[in-house]
């Protein structure tokens, strides 16, 4: 079978290879539930509550997973893989087991749970591991043709060089060139990558791709974020596209500060004991301010004071120079290495959200000295202003914290253009995820600072 009509197949295999391991989960949950809280809850189930029992396991199962990515065998790292299915298996049982409390109507026993996730863990772990093996084997690295303009395509180049496990790096290509030249390397490539190429010729390689069906990644402009998010109108026979820009309905605004206040407030009543051991080990490290207060942009350039953990040394911007963390940073202290590490310095922002400067999710409040700036170099770098700047969002989901200004915008404006509150809703799960995978809280190597320092200067 040609391997281009063979990948059509991927997602469907992805599809199956997922059901089956939630197969095997259910039928252990069963097993475990028969045998350990059916004759404990109020009215005994018999054959078919069984089922019913276990429609509703499979139904959290799959909604956790589907959020976390668990099912992206061949396109997720094995490791990721094992750990999204791991957390949405733990999902699951914590709420089969208040499930089983309202079905007892009283506390149960816990240690069959705790056995029975425990098991479970095992076996999607060899299974992941398995199926990581054959999507490798059936699938193999797409060899990738890198085209650009005028812009050093190395950053990307290093992005995809760090996943070999899906793209191989064939050769990389100067476009500027007859058109000629450029039809030849596409018939010979397997897959294309456009790199920042400009709009005309874009688009003739782009038609040309899809006319003899190459594979073609294209890094989105700004305009083409925008477009995606533009809805269908057909009033007449010549197609429309509307964009909408102004931002969230009123509706949507106020759901959005309704849910801001009620989880800031769950999350403050739960994590108040955290925040207090964390304050008490900061203050005792070096006898400095327990908060770090910094001035932010949010909502229309509204500026606000936002609240964080210290990390870092005393005056760590002596200077007053933004000096963003490397990896090792000496200014982070000890106790700053545990709190940034798991995300708990941001706790204090909670704080900031039920005051309504923050939403839970939305883009990043940046420093108003790097708003100006990037806005000087990125004019397009306002637009993230449109909504109230957050705790967790698109880029810090789907980026990470060296990610540049300008895919931290595309990224978030990917979030502004799409909102709903089912958006909101999944990525404040995800970042349950993210809080605990290293390669989001990866720091700015040398060059990366250079720059950041040198737009200061």
């Amino acid at each position: 079978m040609d391997k281009r009509k063979f990948e059509q197949y991927k997602k469907m295999m992805r599809f199956f290879a997922t059901m089956f391991v939630v197969a095997i989960t259910t039928v252990v949950f069963i097993l475990f539930w028969k045998e350990n809280y059916n004759d404990g809850i109020v009215l005994p189930f018999h054959y078919k509550g069984y089922w019913l029992v276990g429609a509703f396991y499979i139904f959290f199962f799959i909604m956790f997973i589907y959020i976390y990515g668990g099912m992206s065998y061949g396109y997720l790292r094995n490791s990721n893989i094992i750990f999204s299915q791991e957390l949405s298996l733990i999902c699951a049982n914590v709420l089969i087991y208040l499930e089983t409390v309202l079905l007892s109507a009283e506390f149960v026993s816990i240690i069959p749970m705790i056995e029975m996730t425990l098991i479970q863990g095992v076996i999607i772990a060899v299974y992941s591991f398995c199926m990581d093996k054959l999507f490798k084997k059936m699938f193999p690295p797409h060899k990738i043709t890198v085209l650009y303009q005028e812009y050093d395509p190395s950053d990307m180049l290093r992005k995809v060089k760090a996943r070999k496990d899906r793209y191989l790096i064939k050769d990389v290509v100067s476009v500027d060139k007859e058109w000629n030249e450029i039809v030849g390397i596409i018939d010979q490539s397997e897959a294309i990558m456009i790199y920042d190429v400009h709009s005309e010729l874009r688009n003739k390689i782009v038609k040309y791709c899809y006319e003899k069906d190459v594979r073609l990644y294209v890094t989105p402009k700004i305009s083409d974020v925008l477009l995606r998010s533009s809805e269908n109108i057909h009033l007449f026979d010549s197609p429309l596209l509307l964009l909408r820009n102004n931002g969230l309905s009123f509706e949507e605004k106020l759901i959005k500060r309704l849910i801001d206040i009620l989880v800031s407030l769950i999350v403050i009543v739960v994590t108040s004991p955290f925040m207090l051991i964390i304050a008490i080990a900061i203050k005792a490290y070096d006898r400095g301010p327990v908060f770090f207060k910094q001035k932010r942009c949010t909502l229309d350039g509204k500026v606000f004071e936002i609240h964080k953990f210290r990390s870092m040394i005393v005056d760590a911007e002596k200077e007053g120079l933004s000096v963003p963390a490397s990896e090792k940073d000496p200014r982070i202290t000890p106790v700053g290495n545990i709190i940034r590490a798991t995300r708990l310095d941001e706790l204090p922002q909670i704080f900031d959200i039920l005051l309504g400067n923050m939403s839970l999710v939305g883009p990043r409040p940046e420093r108003v000295e790097h708003v100006e700036k990037y806005t000087k170099d990125i004019p397009e770098f306002a637009y993230r202003l449109k909504v109230k700047g957050g705790l967790t969002g698109y880029a810090q989901i789907f980026g990470k914290y060296n990610t540049t200004a300008y895919d931290k915008l595309k990224l978030d404006l990917m979030y502004i253009q799409n909102y709903s509150i089912l958006l909101d809703i999944k990525l404040i799960l995800m970042t349950i995820k993210i809080i605990f995978m290293k390669e989001s809280t990866e720091g700015f190597d040398e060059k990366q600072i250079h720059e950041i320092q040198s737009r200061e200067k």
